[in-house]
Order: structure tokens, then sequence, then C-alpha cells
């Protein structure tokens, strides 16, 4: 029986995830991630690294970040603690979606996740203080690898919820989309 149920969005590839909770009353029991069950939802790779975020204020954006292949990842990405708005953009030259993004709420509370194909960039806001997000990365960081995509481009036009503030230095400095690709 699987301990998830998938919800296709426009971006294909791009899946947002309910985690389906065991419970009584001293609590519950919350599959993060399993090979065999998120197979039918994209997920294909070993898992080779798994990261923990900590956020301290709200309105924080954090990304928009990818890495190019080789190194190319598939990422699963949950809200622990708190709740984010989440963000992935289809940078797969060819696709129908391209430059497009697509956004899901995710909180400790709503049990959701959003499995990102190799190929889309990834970036998140807080929604509110003391936010801790995991994500489970089919392929390790490679930093000749990385790119990203400044979140405030206006080519992109994303809305995001919250006045956005708290960018680091190297989201700042990611340049603007310029022509017809990244």
């Amino acid at each position: 029986m699987s301990r998830f149920i998938f919800h296709p969005t426009p971006i294909a590839g791009l899946v947002a995830i309910e985690r389906l909770p065991l419970g009584d009353a001293r609590g519950f029991l919350e599959r993060l991630f399993c090979a065999d069950d998120l197979a039918p939802a994209g997920w294909t790779g070993p898992m080779a690294q798994i990261n923990h975020t900590f956020t301290a204020e709200p309105g924080t954006v954090r990304g928009l970040h990818y890495q190019r292949a080789p190194h190319a990842e598939t990422k699963l990405v949950s809200c622990l603690v708190g709740a984010v708005w989440d963000v992935a953009v289809d940078l797969r030259p060819g696709s129908p979606t391209y430059l497009q993004w697509h956004a899901e709420a995710l909180s400790a509370d709503n049990h959701r996740a959003l499995l990102i194909p190799p190929g889309c960039a990834h970036g998140f806001q807080t929604l509110n203080a003391g936010v801790q997000m995991l994500y489970c990365h089919s392929q390790a960081y490679a930093p000749h690898s990385e790119g990203g995509l400044h979140p405030q481009d206006p080519r992109l036009a994303i809305p995001w919820p919250l006045p956005v503030h708290g960018l680091s230095l190297r989201d700042a400095s990611h340049p603007y989309i310029q022509g017809e690709s990244v």
C-alpha cells in the first residue's frame, strides 16, 4: 500500500505529493521517502544526498537553484516545520512549458511535498518564522554544475505571496533571463 497520493501539475514530471500519515491518539507516523512508492511519480535515481534547512524569518526567498547535466537532479522537497510557497521553473529546452513556473503551498500541516524533475529550477518563500525544509536529492551537489535564476526576474513574473527579502548574495546576483534561453 502506497503512503502517497500523486497530483500532476501543468509541468511534465513535476508532481505534488500528498503524504498519508497513519495516526492514533498518540500521534502519527508519516513516510517521507520510499523509492518504490515514488517511482510511479518519477523518482528513478538513487538517494544521493539529504539536506535540511532552517529559515528564521517570513518572506525569505531561497532559490531559484538547479544543477546542469551531467549532475541534473530529481528533488523531493518537504516542509517539516512551518509553511512555504514552493516554486519550480521548467528549464528544459523544447518543453512545451519552458520557462513556465508552478507553485504549491507546502506545510507541516498539509503533508504535501513536491517532486521536481531534472531540468527544473527550484526555490521557495517562507510564509512564517522558523521554517524547516527537508530535501532528498538523486545527485550530490556539484558546485561546477550549479545554476540559478533571479527570483524576481520580470520574465518569470513569479507573484511571491509576501514582500521578498532575505535573498542571499548568491541568489540576488543571479542574472535575469536574456532572450529565449537560460
